[in-house]
């Protein structure tokens, strides 16, 4: 055979083996196992929810937390249905949010119950402040106790008496006593008191000193039981004649106890006992009751399963407030969205345009009006003198007006968000119903305000434009870039809605609940 067909039959044989190969593959590894992220970026799950109470913040009257969305890495999802069983996860039980106040930690709220108002999931807990930081360590002066020159006294324990001689009392210097300075023969030392038991031994004994006892020392003696009053022998009895039981003492006797009749103290002596009640039937004690079948009251926790329902808030009362509420595994650095003007003119400037371009979509400014001809006069009549015009009349008020302006992403522009309504009174067409006007805006190069989104609405048609209501700036993804969180109120539901401002738009990035009002309105 020739080498070119020996290369030909060598090619078609690799091409063999690596078809073989390829075919056992999928049998081989149908389960890949557990798939490790390729990137270790990835966030941990991110619950957004909106803490809405009325009353006093610290002591609320009433709470409760609403879920707005979770970030699971990839997408937003619903809070109010993201792994429901049948409560969502972001409302379990022990489940702790941060309040945020323009990107501030403000507080602590726990979640301990869950439940439905008007077909949503809503949560109840408590409201917690935040913990205390830790207190830096004192830092003590560490003394280096081997400094010969140290001025700090030192004080050494003397060795024992028996350890100086090292012998039996020799004065030696050897043993490890050695060092010792010798006893002071004058120093007084205490000797302990013999037993009461070697009172009565022979005088030969000793109670381990060198002095002898004090023969007008007096002696405290205990007392005998009673049991032991009447035997033993007659030298203790003598001895001890003196501190005899006295028959006539008075002593206290449990009545339930049958035994304390026959007691050492004599059948004379006086007894305590309680008095029976005439009445059998009336019980003064539940703990003497002798119905074994009375059912009784004990305070503690209930046997259900379940937490306790706390005072929730039904309905959207006028006097409701708004927080957001931020909960995350992972311990991030605060980022404040407040925005820093270059100067105060600026944002005079801004804030003035603003409630301008609000008023014209109020309809409260009213129409120019118009221009006059102007009188042609002969050259020899002589010029009267013209009156000044009127000043114009004061800008229509703007009620409930907020002026917010966040810094969304570290080093961006300012982003204006202005809200306002009117109650129809100030409007040019009376009997018209209130007006709401939602701006939000940034400055171009021109130093004007370009407008982003415009929301304009009355109540009379909140079910199909609801009325957009800012809540607050937060990062929904944790990119440290921040979202604007709207509230679309409508006449009898409502959704939440986020914005994500970038490169001069603004693009709606979630809404929760599509199935709710104005679901493609805002714009």
């Amino acid at each position: 055979m020739s080498s070119r067909g020996l290369v030909r039959l060598w090619i078609t044989a690799l091409s063999l083996a690596a078809a073989v190969s390829l075919a056992a593959l999928p049998s081989r590894a149908q389960y890949p196992g557990q798939i490790a992220n390729a990137s270790k970026d990835v966030p941990d799950l991110r619950a957004v929810a909106v803490l809405e109470w009325t009353g006093d913040r610290d002591h609320p009257k009433a709470s409760r937390l609403v879920p707005i969305c979770v970030y699971d890495g990839q997408a937003l999802q619903d809070a109010g249905l993201y792994l429901a069983r049948p409560e969502p996860l972001a409302l379990e039980g022990e489940v702790e949010y941060q309040l945020q106040l323009d990107g501030k930690p403000v507080g602590l709220f726990q979640v301990e119950n869950s439940g439905r108002e008007q077909g949503s999931w809503v949560g109840y807990g408590k409201l917690k402040p935040l913990p205390k930081p830790k207190p830096a360590p004192v830092q003590v002066a560490k003394i280096d106790e081997d400094d010969a020159q140290s001025d700090t006294p030192i004080l050494h324990r003397k060795h024992p008496a028996g350890a100086a001689g090292g012998g039996s009392g020799s004065g030696s210097d050897s043993g490890p006593g050695s060092n010792a300075p010798p006893p002071d023969p004058d120093r007084p030392t205490l000797h302990k008191g013999g037993d009461a038991s070697s009172d009565g031994s022979s005088g030969s004994s000793t109670t381990g000193s060198s002095q002898p006892s004090d023969p007008d020392r007096p002696t405290l003696h205990k007392s005998p039981d009673a049991s032991s009053s009447g035997s033993g022998d007659s030298g203790n009895s003598s001895s001890d004649s003196g501190s005899a039981p006295d028959p006539d003492r008075p002593t206290l006797h449990r009545s339930s106890d049958s035994s304390s009749g026959t007691s050492a103290g004599g059948s004379d002596s006086p007894k305590l006992k309680k008095k029976k009640d005439e009445d059998e039937a009336y019980v003064s004690d539940v703990d003497t009751a002798t119905d074994p079948d009375r059912p009784h009251l004990n305070r503690g926790k209930s046997a259900g399963v379940g937490l306790a329902v706390l005072p929730s808030l039904m309905g959207l009362p006028p006097e409701m407030q708004q927080e957001v509420a931020v909960s995350d595994v992972k311990s991030r650095p605060m980022h404040p969205w407040g925005y820093s003007w270059a100067s105060p003119d600026d944002e005079t400037k801004m804030k003035s345009e603003m409630e301008d371009l609000a008023r014209t979509a109020l309809g409260l400014n009213p129409p120019a009006a118009p221009a006059t001809p102007a009188k042609r006069t002969s050259t020899t009549t002589t010029h009267k003198a013209t009156k000044p015009a009127p000043p114009p009349p004061a800008p229509a008020p703007l009620l409930d007006e907020q002026f917010h302006v966040f810094e969304l992403a570290y080093g961006s522009g300012a982003t204006m968000v202005l809200t306002a309504h009117t109650d129809g009174s100030d409007t040019p067409e009376k009997g018209t119903p209130e007006k709401f006007v939602t701006l939000v805006g940034q400055p171009d190069l021109y130093g004007h305000v370009a407008v982003l989104v415009k929301n304009v609405t009355d109540a009379a048609h909140l079910d199909d434009t609801p009325h957009m209501r800012l809540v607050d700036a937060v990062d929904a993804m944790a990119d440290n870039r921040g979202e604007l969180l709207f509230e679309l109120r409508g006449q009898t539901q409502r959704q939440f809605v986020l914005y994500r401002v970038l490169r001069g738009s603004a693009t709606r990035i979630f809404v929760s609940g599509a199935d709710a009002v104005g679901a493609q309105t805002g714009n």
